[in-house]
């Protein structure tokens, strides 16, 4: 039998929205625990590498799972794994460097909005990723700032997703932000900006690796009779993998541009720019 990929730590875990966050290094990674702790996560666990130490303010917030291959280019296994350790239950993923924003999440808790999803008869909730980036590359090399967090205030469009010619119902690719006006440094099946960030799992679903899920109902942006509650995911992610891989990071100077908007950590400015919706009655 073959092992496990990881198991939860903890054998008492609660009923309540599990966080999970994949460590691919240490940029970000402090602020991201804290601001998904803030969120009030029942549970809130790293995935990492053992050689990635967690900073020590951290510590008390969240517990670490620990694997030596560690590398996240394919995230279906371990979303997989989650799925078989957390049926049933309310599970989040994210990366290092990226921060969760849910309608009125400044007066709201996660629970707020997984309890309001269950009670739309909703297993998942549509996440759209949104590139941030740093206004000056000389001074974050890496393109990580949260003081000087900028995001593209357009440029972003949506494709009808289709499976061997025929139109899938409710669901849709996203396209826009860093992946889009620097594309010719990403493979074309990295450059969507959708996710399913946030969901319920169910015995028999699986995620496949090209980030789908393989039950429809769960990659769809809504229901059949009305909006529902959308959230937007910020990450520093793209930005930092432009500007430290070699094939890039001399490409780049700048990620500043005409439609460049300062981040003002809220969800408020998301909502306004269409990022995210309340849904009705949230």
């Amino acid at each position: 039998m073959a092992k496990a990929l990881f198991d939860i730590p903890s054998s008492d875990t609660g009923k309540g929205p599990i966080g999970f966050i994949l460590a691919e290094d240490l940029t970000g990674l402090s602020s991201c625990i804290r601001h998904h702790s803030r969120l009030g996560f029942e549970n809130l666990f790293v995935i990492k590498r053992p050689d990635l130490e967690l900073p020590e303010s951290c510590a008390e917030l969240c517990d670490t799972i620990d694997i030596e291959d560690a590398f996240f280019s394919d995230v279906s296994p371990y979303l997989n794994r989650m799925i078989e350790l957390c049926l049933n239950r309310w599970v989040y993923y994210c990366f290092n460097a990226e921060y969760l924003h849910f309608p009125f999440c400044e007066t709201r808790a996660i629970t707020d909005l997984t309890d309001f999803a269950t009670e739309e008869k909703r297993s998942s909730v549509f996440t759209y990723t949104i590139d941030l980036y740093a206004d000056d590359l000389g001074k974050a090399k890496d393109g990580f700032s949260l003081e000087d967090a900028h995001f593209d205030g357009a440029g972003y469009y949506a494709l009808q997703r289709y499976i061997e010619g025929e139109a899938q119902d409710r669901q849709l690719d996203i396209y826009g932000g860093l992946k889009w006006r620097f594309e010719e440094h990403l493979p074309y099946q990295r450059r969507r900006l959708n996710r399913v960030g946030l969901f319920k799992p169910q015995a028999g679903l699986e995620m496949g690796e090209d980030g789908y899920f393989n039950i429809g109902e769960y990659n769809t942006f809504s229901c059949p009779w009305h909006h529902n509650t959308t959230i937007a995911i910020c990450s520093f992610r793209t930005a930092k993998s432009l500007k430290t891989n070699p094939g890039s990071m001399y490409e780049i100077d700048n990620f500043i541009w005409s439609k460049s908007v300062k981040f003002r950590w809220n969800s408020q400015q998301l909502m306004d720019h269409g990022f995210m919706e309340p849904g009705q009655w949230f």
